[in-house]
């Protein structure tokens, strides 16, 4: 499928791939893709950044490749290694090879050592592609979207081995030289931002922060992705959200939380808010058992009778 010619477009391409995005988002997404520069999406846990990817995947039918990053990331996790095992055999078969070529289907030691064992062994077809590597590998549906998710796990001498990467969408291998793509994937790197990634690394791509939806975003996106909630309900789970998010909690749920609370509230038939119901799934929604000791209970309770108050009250009439 062809790229979007205008912000609209991309608007239209993520809500047909069920993504409701902000229009400064979809804007980040259309220039990423025009300018064939990285998209770099920060913001907290669950708003949606690695789903942007996803997205662009099945929108633009291409394959997506995915590097997790973690503490101790190295280059033949993300990049490339070599098949010892393999160099291994061809040293084995090389050695094994009579001196003089006896047989006519391969080649003599003579022969092997014209050619160089060293060169031979460290050629392409002994090379390992990591997910790095793989996203500059050409492909018949076009260049693939390589999600390079969670960058903030990673340790910073891997962020600036990624330099060459994003910047030239190349990669030198000392044995073998330099790989460039003959044409760029799409690129979408995302950070948690538990720390601060380098000024150089961001540079190099479009940034973009994600920031939780409103309250009426955050109602059509559980109304489209949670059909089978009740809507009353849904407007009650929203409103809790964001009430908890107004709250000192170390870790406020995001809207994939609001999704899985929601999903549960279904399983078990609730019409309703009511404190038993929130203090028996809070699970679903908090992750710290702090955060949900805080809640359950009076404050449960209390968030729970002002939202369904502002809910009853009257909208304000508009003045002439």
């Amino acid at each position: 499928m062809d790229l979007p010619q205008g912000v609209d477009e991309t608007l239209t391409l993520l809500r047909e791939a069920d993504y409701v995005a902000e229009r400064s988002l979809a804007t980040a997404v259309f220039l990423s893709l025009r300018l064939k520069r990285p998209l770099f999406l920060e913001g907290e846990a669950g708003v949606g950044k690695t789903e942007i990817a996803k997205v662009l995947s099945e929108a633009l039918d291409r394959d997506l490749i995915r590097l997790q990053c973690y503490e101790g990331l190295d280059i033949s996790a993300a990049v490339y290694e070599w098949n010892y095992p393999r160099q291994m055999i061809q040293i084995r078969l090389s050695e094994a090879t009579p001196r003089r070529g006896r047989s006519k289907t391969g080649p003599s030691r003579e022969d092997t050592e014209e050619i160089g064992l060293e060169e031979e062994i460290f050629s392409r077809k002994f090379l390992i592609a990591r997910p790095l590597l793989q996203a500059l590998e050409p492909r018949d549906n076009g260049p693939p979207v390589l999600l390079i998710d969670e960058i903030d796990r990673a340790d910073e001498p891997f962020e600036a081995f990624l330099l060459e990467v994003l910047s030239d969408y190349q990669i030198t291998i000392p044995e073998i030289g330099t790989l460039t793509a003959p044409a760029p994937p799409i690129v979408v790197v995302t950070s948690n931002r538990t720390r601060e990634i380098h000024d150089a690394l961001k540079r190099r791509c479009f940034y973009h922060w994600v920031d939780y939806p409103t309250m009426e975003r955050e109602l059509e996106i559980l109304t489209l992705k949670a059909p089978d909630t009740p809507g009353m309900l849904s407007s009650e789970i929203v409103a809790f959200v964001h009430a908890l998010r107004e709250t000192d909690l170390f870790k406020a749920p995001g809207v994939a939380e609001t999704l899985d609370w929601a999903q549960a509230l279904t399983q078990l038939d609730v019409l309703e808010l009511t404190n038993d119901v929130v203090n028996d799934t809070l699970g679903a929604l908090l992750k710290y058992q702090d955060d949900i000791a805080r809640i359950r209970g009076s404050e449960a309770a209390m968030l729970i009778q002002r939202i369904k108050d502002e809910m009853r009250a009257p909208s304000p009439t508009p003045s002439v």
